[in-house]
């Protein structure tokens, strides 16, 4: 395997890992919030834009909240990795 090959597997790998620990940070964002602010009686809700504040935090904000952060990480730590041949035209697959 030639050295462009495994640089492209450890920055895919790499990606893998980011995108998973995005997700775990979201789900994390969205259970604490959710299940943390709306255990309470509904009776005793307080209300933001009219959302049930556990509702608007957990699904609204941290949805643009997540997605934002996507981006900027995006940006920032992934790269272009071309997918067809390698440099000396033997291919990705062997």
């Amino acid at each position: 395997m030639s050295s462009k090959s495994t640089d492209n597997i450890r920055q895919a790998n790499r990606e893998a890992l980011i995108s998973l620990a995005l997700y775990g940070i979201f789900f994390l964002w969205w259970y604490f919030s959710a299940y943390g602010a709306g255990d309470a009686d509904p009776q005793s809700y307080s209300y933001v834009w009219g959302f049930p504040s556990w509702f608007f935090y957990s699904c609204i904000v941290g949805y643009i909240g997540i997605s934002v952060l996507v981006w900027i990480v995006v940006r920032v730590f992934f790269r272009e990795i071309p997918l067809d041949e390698d440099a000396d035209g033997k291919g990705m697959s062997k």
